[in-house]
């Protein structure tokens, strides 16, 4: 497996921004599809943004729609989660997943990272 480090998680005030990393060590990402889910306290893990490496084809989950954005670096073999005007609603801890384009699920993930908004 090629690990998923994640990292830019952190305290921070409702109405203010966060951009999150995924790197991977290893193989380019050029065969798959790279996401962001969250896990909020007491709650499902719940899906927030996907993209396609290769193509930068984008989707995302109701919760993110307008506020964040993922994008990539194909130079640092990186995945980004740009997000704007945060809510206490969206602490959680964030993963990063990995999978192949074509399959169906994700076959690595990270270890996590908090996000804390306060009121």
């Amino acid at each position: 497996q090629v690990p998923l480090v994640e990292s830019g998680g952190g305290l921070v005030q409702a109405g203010g921004s966060l951009r999150l990393s995924c790197a991977a060590s290893g193989r380019s990402f050029s065969r798959y599809r790279l996401a962001w889910f969250r896990q909020p306290p007491g709650k499902e893990r719940e899906f927030v943004a996907r993209i396609t490496y290769s193509s930068g084809l984008t989707a995302y989950g109701d919760s993110a729609k307008g506020r964040f954005t993922i994008s990539r670096d194909i130079t640092k073999n990186t995945v980004y989660l740009q997000m704007n005007s945060l809510k206490p609603e969206d602490t959680a801890v964030y993963y990063c997943a990995r999978g192949l384009v074509g399959d169906v699920g994700y076959d690595s993930w990270g270890q996590g990272t908090q996000v804390t908004v306060s009121s």
